[in-house]
């Protein structure tokens, strides 16, 4: 068995730090649509990913893979915005085994009038809290995106297929 590599205090406090962010970032955000809008933060990047999709739809493991979510979860948030009116399915018509999810127009009017409160959410929260450092962060999390994309199991969150 190898010897553990311990975080030096630095490192400890840097981890810490970052998980607190990954768990509070979201949950603030998601806050903050839900008492203005109705919606989760994961709801939102739904209809916003649909939104710049073309013709508004993208077959279900497209979308999972677009939300970094199982194939399972994704489906339960899509059957709450269908019942809500702001998603459609429509099986596909080369593959009738594949689903489209496909934005409505109250989904899309929905997620275009959400859009400039959850912008300035994102701002307050994240881009004005870092100023000119944001961009490097945002790269810094490129890095780790990839690294862990290229190990994940298949389906483990929507990306690979």
């Amino acid at each position: 068995m190898t010897k553990p590599r311990w975080l030096s205090p630095e490192e400890q406090s840097a981890w810490r730090n970052w998980i607190a962010v990954s768990r509070l970032l979201p949950e603030q955000l998601s806050k903050d649509l839900e008492e203005e809008h109705g919606l989760s933060l994961v709801e939102y990047e739904i209809l916003a990913i649909l939104s710049e999709a073309p013709d508004q739809k993208l077959r279900m493991h497209e979308l999972a893979r677009a939300t970094w979510a199982s194939r399972s979860k994704l489906t339960h948030q899509v059957n709450r915005l269908e019942s809500l009116g702001f998603v459609n399915r429509e099986t596909c018509k080369i593959d009738a085994r594949g689903q489209f999810a496909v934005l409505t127009k109250k989904g899309a009017a929905k997620v275009t009038k959400a859009a400039p409160d959850h912008v300035e959410s994102v701002r307050a929260h994240l881009v004005d809290q870092l100023g000119t450092r944001f961009v490097g962060f945002g790269n810094l999390n490129a890095t780790i995106v990839k690294h862990l994309t290229k190990i994940a199991p298949d389906d483990s969150c929507g990306t690979k297929s």
